[in-house]
């Protein structure tokens, strides 16, 4: 025979718990879904707003091209005298025009292909790039800081009773002789 295994306010107070669970849950459900719709737009809005950006900024990063292979066809000139030389200027003059126009005729999701073909085709030679570019990168930062302090003159600063140079470094009492 079916007994109650607990008094009826019990059972009304776990139905309650487990309703309010699934409410709960129902609402975690929906704000996560909501995060993630607005992530999606986040990232479609970015991806729109970088590829606007390049397709402002490519004839400008075309034209630096072209101008920097006119300026290696010019130079090659110097080498009139020396034919080997002056043709792997020219060689490198025409690679240099020729990524100009590629710059000026593709898009940016052709270049963000071109570079995950790339980056699929030869791993290894994308991550030594990045570790040296991120190297060189760091070099920079370094040395541009390090000219800023060298830059920076030091003022005596007046202090109570004589200047700042008077004052003995951290750890160190005028007691000790120094």
């Amino acid at each position: 025979m079916n007994q109650p295994t607990g008094s009826p306010g019990a059972e009304a107070a776990a139905n309650r718990e487990t309703a309010d669970w699934k409410a709960l849950r129902g609402d975690v459900e929906g704000i996560a879904d909501e995060a993630v719709e607005r992530g999606r737009g986040f990232v479609s809005a970015a991806r729109g707003h970088a590829e606007e950006y390049v397709e402002r900024r490519k004839g400008d990063a075309a034209q630096s091209v072209n101008d920097l292979a006119r300026t290696v066809r010019d130079s090659s000139k110097t080498f009139e005298d020396r034919p080997n030389i002056r043709a792997f200027f020219d060689s490198a003059a025409e690679g240099l025009e020729h990524l100009g126009t590629q710059i000026e005729n593709k898009s940016f999701s052709e270049f963000y292909e071109d570079a995950e073909a790339l980056a699929r085709r030869a791993p290894v030679a994308v991550a030594v790039a990045t570790f040296v570019t991120g190297f060189v990168v760091a070099r920079f930062i370094k040395s541009s800081s390090m000219s800023a302090v060298r830059d920076y003159e030091p003022r005596e600063v007046p202090v109570r009773g004589g200047s700042l140079g008077d004052v003995p470094a951290p750890g160190l009492h005028r007691d000790h002789g120094i």
